[in-house]
């Protein structure tokens, strides 16, 4: 059985093309520094080994941006440059990705004064300029603070949407149609629901797929299946990454577990979303990347999982993100939420601050705070 295709564009990211009737791309992003040249090329050999078509990479700083420099010249696999905050560093590095990644949230963050349609503009042009793709990344915890504003708190669904289309537009204004966007979400109902509507508005452009901070295996690779099936068995989707938190000798995992959901979808072994039941206990954490400020979160994330096992028949969300880029704002939509620092674990209930503590003693704290959620909920029964 060969899985259906949206006649999308086509869009080449180095020697990988994606789009129309090309086959869907398997990519993942690395986990070590940037910086830490001989770690990073040998886990980009690595991901290439276990078949990953593209690899992203992280940069946030000069530093970075020289690494990467070095980086290229041992590699060969497409690359993906994922931008963050400093979007000026686009001109430093594009000459040796294929593709570049920006989050239309995060450009506010550096030189907040400057239109957005002048900070994209600036990329698209260095795009153009060193002959790479470009990649709208749209994330839920991180949206446009302009697009929030006009919906009501709960809908997270339509400032997605609508920040998407406007860049979509926007690039397509300046000539600039290399591109492909992604619109990601830890709710793999409200991936299926986001991205289903941009395709029908845009069934032109590529769609990235992925269900962002997953989790843990298996139930990071469940997540992610029910988004993959609903969305790819209907012809939606053009380059997928199956987003897990796993030690970095195992990244690995992400590009089997997505070459695997393709090749069940094609063969028409689509399981039944009810396989997986989100009603009760939610543990939802950030993939492994370069951006992890301790890599201890790997494992923290392991303990919260095991230590909360006893709250599973409670409907509560826990978040725990590995660093200060998705930590603060990704957290805010979870009950209680943990983003982790080089020495400290910032506990959030909420959108609020509980404060920090050192990662020997976050457990105990948030099992404090779990206990007084169950209680809150027990007494409304």
């Amino acid at each position: 059985m060969q899985l259906p295709r949206n006649p999308t564009r086509e869009v080449r990211i180095g020697t990988v093309t994606i789009g129309n009737a090309h086959p869907i791309a398997v990519q993942s992003m690395t986990a070590t520094k940037t910086s830490n040249i001989d770690a990073t090329v040998a886990q980009i050999h690595s991901l290439e080994r276990a078949g990953a078509d593209i690899v992203r990479i992280a940069v946030d700083n000069k530093r970075e941006a020289a690494a990467l420099i070095e980086i290229r010249k041992q590699t060969t696999v497409p690359l993906t440059v994922d931008l963050q905050e400093n979007y000026r560093l686009a001109e430093v590095i594009a000459p040796y990705v294929n593709k570049l990644r920006y989050n239309p949230g995060h450009l506010y963050h550096h030189e907040p004064e400057k239109a957005w349609q002048e900070k994209v503009r600036f990329i698209a042009e260095v795009a153009k300029d060193n002959d790479c793709a470009m990649r709208v990344g749209v994330n839920c915890g991180s949206v446009d603070p302009a697009k929030l504003e006009k919906y009501d708190p709960h809908d997270s669904i339509s400032p997605m949407l609508e920040s998407a289309l406007d860049h979509c537009e926007f690039l397509e204004s300046i000539d600039f149609t290399r591109f492909c966007v992604s619109l990601k979400d830890s709710d793999p109902a409200k991936v299926i629901e986001v991205n289903t509507r941009f395709a029908a508005k845009r069934p032109d452009i590529p769609l990235h797929l992925g269900v962002t901070e997953a989790g843990l295996p298996p139930d990071g690779v469940i997540k992610t299946r029910i988004a993959f099936e609903q969305l790819v068995s209907k012809g939606i989707g053009d380059t997928i990454r199956v987003s897990l938190t796993v030690p970095n000798d195992r990244k690995g995992e992400e590009i089997a577990a997505g070459q695997s959901i393709l090749h069940d979808i094609a063969a028409g072994r689509v399981r039944s979303v009810v396989d997986f039941d989100q009603k009760g206990l939610n543990i939802i954490s950030c993939p492994s990347c370069s951006r992890v400020e301790n890599e201890v979160f790997v494992d923290l994330a392991g303990d919260v999982k095991q230590m909360t096992a006893y709250a599973k028949d409670h409907k509560i969300t826990i978040a725990v993100m590995g660093c200060r880029v998705n930590g603060p704002g990704e957290t805010d939509d979870a009950d209680l939420g943990l983003w982790c620092g080089p020495n400290y674990v910032n506990l959030k209930k909420g959108s609020e601050s509980l404060g920090r503590y050192s990662y020997d003693d976050i457990l105990p704290r948030l099992k404090g705070e779990l206990d007084a959620l169950i209680e809150q909920q027990s007494a409304k029964i």
